[in-house]
């Protein structure tokens, strides 16, 4: 932000835009929205290349752009599940697991992440074949199960670490680190927004709270801070959103046209300046929120039938939680908020109890309680986004960062984290129905059969939204980096 020095003799005698917020004293609603700026320490100007419209202005980070190929997707809906869900009791079916429950065969490591090893051990839930294609997938997710016909498995995927917070990172980032920009970001960096009214990224996240790596799942990195998600859920919406009670609609709107005036008038001594630009586009648009975040969070309007289907009736206070925030995915979504990160898990020490899928122990009874959370009202979103025929231009992507071992712990109850085979679920714009890509080997230990990268699996997924992964860049500290860093290779075969 320039100071009140560099304007011109008379425009010195004007009170500047900080000046007038400090003594005016009216807060705004919603006009503050940090985490729409949360890089207002860093002034570093809007300077990155631009990949898809050279040209465009920097100043407008929420204008629609153009992709570099005709997309299949135009929207992405992922479901995330922090912790780790268990591939081998969900919907990777390895008969040999029975086979050999309760031995010990040659090649399974002495010691894991968390320590010494017991035996092989069979699925804590039985296997069914469902739908047409006939996909064994077991009964701890009998709605998703159900969708069987819809969805293209992934199987092979493998990563980089068995750690928690660095898994995440790397999952949503493409780097183990933190401080690099996430899926989200790079997508709505490209193509912008569709909606000028909301935010182009939203971040629901679990009502229990931020995963273990928190902000870094859905924040922009080195990008410009327009493209971090927007962190709200049904239950907490966005801060300020509301104007103060002393303040009426009219004066607020009145204060809100004031302010759009000096922002301009302000911009005019600075032509070029894209981070003045940019941060008064991010304010506007936080003053729109105001209007239709509000809406957006009452679900009142919802039909008895839609509580009902995604279980925000349920007797369990968090499933009726995570059932609100599916119904609220589903109306940015048709709103059409390009990117909606859903995630039905949290960081353990941030609350009491279980909070994610990390099973070191009991996980029959930790997975049967994250299974009871996500299951029918995650099946229930992605079947409501197909009924309206919203899945014809959204991808759905269902995914956590590593998988768990086919054999228990030491403890005898529990899997350990698995970074060598794990499946992910692509369905919706752009993808083969009822298909499964790629194979673990006998046990689900390791990606055995056209083993998937999470750069590959990133990489297929920018180009269903008509982005190559390799062109999608920006130059920072000498380095013209990318979601997939140096690597990634598109997976055609899943595509439709």
């Amino acid at each position: 932000m320039k100071h009140p020095e560099h304007l011109s003799p008379r425009g010195r005698h004007l009170l500047s835009r900080r000046q007038f917020m400090r003594n005016s004293g009216f807060t705004l609603g919603g006009l503050g929205l940090a985490h729409l700026l949360a890089a207002e320490e860093d002034p570093a100007a809007f300077t990155g290349k631009q990949p898809i419209r050279p040209g465009i202005e920097a100043e407008r980070p929420y204008a629609p752009r153009g992709s570099h190929a005709p997309a299949a997707a135009k929207q992405v809906l992922i479901v995330y599940c922090p912790g780790a869900p268990s591939h081998i009791d969900t919907f990777d079916y390895k008969p040999d697991l029975i086979r050999y429950h309760g031995q010990k065969p040659p090649g399974i490591p002495a010691v894991t992440f968390e320590g010494p090893t017991g035996n092989i051990a069979k699925p804590f839930w039985d296997f069914k074949p469902r739908g047409a294609s006939g996909k064994m997938t077991s009964d701890l997710l009998p709605h998703m199960g159900a969708l069987a016909d819809d969805f293209c498995f992934m199987h092979s995927l493998h990563t980089q670490t068995s750690a928690h917070p660095q898994g995440e990172n790397f999952f949503n980032t493409g780097f183990t680190m933190e401080g690099f920009p996430s899926f989200g970001a790079w997508v709505t960096y490209a193509l912008g927004s569709e909606c000028q009214d909301l935010p182009a990224f939203v971040a629901i996240n679990d009502p229990r709270g931020l995963a273990r790596s928190g902000k870094n799942n859905f924040g922009n990195g080195f990008l410009p801070a327009a493209f971090q998600g927007t962190d709200f859920n049904a239950k907490n919406p966005p801060a300020n959103l509301r104007r103060p009670r002393s303040l009426s609609a009219g004066d607020d709107r009145r204060t809100v046209e004031l302010l759009k005036r000096l922002n301009a008038k302000h911009l005019e001594h600075y032509p070029g300046d894209a981070d003045l630009a940019a941060r008064i586009a991010s304010y506007e648009l936080a003053g729109r929120m105001q209007t239709s975040v509000p809406e957006m969070m009452d679900l009142s309007g919802e039909s008895e039938t839609i509580h009902k289907e995604y279980g925000t009736d349920s007797g369990s206070e968090l499933k009726r939680e995570y059932a609100k925030n599916c119904i609220l995915a589903r109306k940015l979504l048709e709103k059409g908020v390009r990117v909606v990160q859903l995630f039905n898990g949290s960081d353990p020490s941030g609350g009491n109890g279980i909070t994610n899928w990390d099973s070191h122990a009991n996980i029959k009874d930790t997975h049967a309680m994250q299974a009871e959370i996500m299951d029918q009202p995650t099946a229930a979103l992605i079947r409501d986004l197909k009924r309206r025929g919203l899945l014809d231009h959204t991808l759905v992507v269902w995914c956590s960062e590593f998988g768990r071992m086919p054999f228990l712990q030491g403890n005898g109850t529990g899997r350990d984290h698995n970074p060598d085979a794990f499946t992910c679920i692509l369905a919706g714009a752009g993808v083969k129905k009822g298909f499964s890509y790629g194979e673990s080997d006998h046990f689900g230990f390791k990606a055995a059969v056209n083993p998937v990268e999470v750069y590959d699996f990133n990489a297929t997924i920018l180009h269903l939204m008509g982005l190559d992964h390799e062109r999608l860049s920006f130059y920072h500290n000498g380095i013209e980096r990318r979601l997939t860093n140096v690597h990634g290779h598109v997976i055609k075969d899943v595509l439709a």
